[in-house]
């Protein structure tokens, strides 16, 4: 991992289950992250911090954004039946993955 050099919060909640989930969402699009919290081990307690290179912090926002909106929502309906088919939405495209 390169150094990250200054960073800033992008991101608290209280919920460590969701600090790590966005954590992830913002290192599977390629942001570096750094994750602090109050607590550690199997029993998480206490709110949750995301920090991320103040040179990422405009994108890691527009991931976080896109979340918030549902933008990367599975769409269960699609008419080959497939969760998250694309073709439905060119727009929504761009934030969908293949698998």
């Amino acid at each position: 991992m390169v150094p990250m050099g200054e960073l800033v919060r992008v991101w608290a909640t209280a919920d460590p289950v969701e600090g790590e989930l966005m954590r992830a969402r913002l290192e599977a699009e390629g942001v570096q992250v750094l994750l602090k919290g109050e607590g550690g081990g199997p029993y998480r307690t206490g709110p949750v911090y995301l920090f991320v290179p103040a040179e990422e912090e405009v994108r890691a926002r527009a991931v976080l954004d896109a979340v918030a909106s549902g933008a990367f929502a599975l769409d269960l309906d699609d008419e080959d039946g497939r969760p998250g088919a694309p073709g439905a939405d060119p727009e929504e495209d761009a934030y969908r993955f293949e698998y």
